[in-house]
């Protein structure tokens, strides 16, 4: 059983997730075009700075598929569409920690990595899986939410027996009151 198939659709949440992934994929993608028409080393540790980041010609490269991954993802919609928003904003994380451990070693810095660099990958990450988990995940969904309704159901599916409470009498210190 595929988490896909247990997930219900819901067409207005549909809008959001392809918003969040479409307008991410367009942002990544352009940002690599613009490293690539700097024309940088492949694996450079010096390169020119976009929109505030440095960036080479792997990091380049990557962003545009990243980024088309998640145009396409827009382009599908639908549950696919905020899971692949999760699981990109989950890797931007784990990459902002990948730029953190090679900021002051060079050598090892092969995606040239800066410090807005990694500001942008912790913020991005964090907005990008936001909108994937963008009316999934709330102690308050609406009750027209199809997520609301499945966890209504398998809480209505549980076994419940008789519930009875007992109210236990301790002894205790006398109440100085007198009551």
């Amino acid at each position: 059983m595929k988490l896909q198939d247990e997930l219900p659709v819901d067409h207005k949440l549909v809008l959001v997730w392809r918003i969040g992934a479409g307008l991410g994929g367009i942002f990544l993608i352009v940002f690599g075009c613009l490293g690539l028409a700097d024309h940088p080393g492949f694996l450079s540790t010096e390169g020119d700075e976009i929109a505030g980041m440095s960036t080479n010609g792997a990091l380049s490269i990557l962003s545009i598929v990243v980024g088309g991954l998640l145009v396409i993802g827009a382009v599908i919609g639908g549950n696919f569409a905020a899971n692949l928003n999760m699981g990109a904003g989950a890797l931007f994380i784990l990459s902002g920690f990948y730029g953190l451990t090679v900021l002051e070693r060079p050598d090892a810095n092969i995606l040239n990595f800066g410090i807005h660099n990694v500001i942008f990958a912790f913020a991005f990450g964090v907005v990008i899986t936001a909108f994937g988990m963008y009316g999934r995940v709330s102690g308050h969904l609406p009750h027209d939410n199809p997520y609301w309704r499945k966890r209504v159901e398998e809480e209505e599916a549980l076994p419940t027996g008789p519930k009875t409470f007992v109210k236990v009498m301790r002894p205790g210190p006398p109440n100085p009151i007198g009551h």
